[in-house]
């Protein structure tokens, strides 16, 4: 078991417990995946962009990813039905803890000019979305195999019915949240 899954067990549980009143440790939420995904603008005319995207992508999930492809046609775009337009991931347990173990400790202290990740990307349902700029703050990417530098989505889905549920389970669980306006 991860170190971020025994955390979760010892230090999460009881603290939301206690916070929201609980009855039970059934009732607290839990992370279920984290999703990776990244929009790659340039398929369009340059068929090996998805390639290098598949390899980061692989490389910081340590998984296959899936290739997505467009499903409309958008004359303006140049785009056609059935073009490679994205690559996604979808991690669960193992995988997930190990992934945001990670992006805790490794890769987000290697954003310039870091200082906490936005509040403001929840969904209203205690899912959380952050994107990354670059993604070669993950040090598992030789930045020599890839074409440009792009970024990614980072979707944290939890069993969590409100945003405030959300935010306290992942910030119990290590993420470094900007801190609120006039609490400093």
């Amino acid at each position: 078991m991860s170190r971020l899954a025994e955390h979760y067990k010892q230090t999460v549980v009881p603290a939301l417990m206690k916070k929201f009143n609980y009855s039970s440790p059934m009732q607290v939420p839990k992370l279920e995946k984290i999703v990776l995904n990244s929009g790659v603008r340039d398929a369009v005319n340059n068929s090996k962009a998805i390639q290098f995207v598949e390899y980061a992508m692989t490389h910081i999930s340590g998984q296959k990813p899936v290739v997505t492809r467009a499903k409309k046609s958008i004359a303006a775009f140049k785009l056609r039905e059935g073009l490679p337009i994205g690559v996604m991931v979808t991690m669960r347990k193992r995988r997930m803890y190990e992934f945001l173990d990670r992006l805790v400790a490794v890769a987000l202290p290697r954003v310039r000019d870091f200082r906490g990740v936005p509040r403001k990307g929840f969904d209203g349902r205690g899912n959380y979305t952050m994107g990354i700029k670059e993604q070669i703050v993950f040090p598992e990417i030789e930045i020599d195999k890839l074409d440009t530098v792009r970024g990614l989505d980072v979707t944290f889905v939890t069993t969590a019915k409100t945003d405030e549920e959300g935010f306290e389970l992942l910030e119990l669980m290590g993420m470094p949240f900007r801190k609120a306006a006039g609490k400093e």
